[in-house]
């Protein structure tokens, strides 16, 4: 039988990854206590980089907010891995969101709004959090957003 959050992962048409293994010499997640500490995701979709490029240069808004939601939706694959198969465990804490960016470009925070609108419609009061927004002159694979979050287990 699926929980609620299942329940709404369906609804929204979202179908969680697996979640890839690390590519580095460092780990998905680490669990400390009660907490979990996912590293960056990517805007991955099909094991493929979906959003390339700089926002306020080649990317538009839109598709800044597309990569969030997709770094959202990878997120919650690791938590999910981290809560043994169990999103009904999690709350959100905190995101730390990085998005390549223009120099001019001062929107960051209405990017990662799709990912965190993503875990609130996720999530419910457990998707709400404390965030940060920062841009950044170049990202891995020339990824347009990178999000890592801190998630707490019940």
């Amino acid at each position: 039988m699926s929980g609620p959050i299942d329940q709404r992962l369906k609804q929204l048409g979202i179908t969680l990854p697996t979640p890839p293994a690390a590519v580095a010499n460092y780990v998905p997640f680490v669990k400390t206590g009660n907490l979990v500490f996912i590293s960056g995701q990517l805007p991955m979709e099909n094991g493929k980089l979906a959003v390339t490029g700089k926002l306020g240069g080649d990317v538009a808004i839109e598709d800044g907010i597309r990569a969030a939601r997709l770094c959202a939706i990878n997120l919650l694959a690791q938590a999910r891995a981290a809560a043994e198969g169990n999103l009904e465990r999690v709350r959100l804490v905190r995101m730390t969101a990085f998005v390549a960016s223009a120099p001019s470009f001062t929107d960051q925070p209405k990017v990662i709004n799709g990912a965190s609108d993503l875990m609130v419609e996720v999530l419910g009061e457990a998707g709400r959090h404390a965030r940060v927004a920062v841009g950044a002159p170049a990202l891995p694979l020339d990824a347009s957003v990178e999000i890592e979050g801190i998630f707490e287990l019940a």
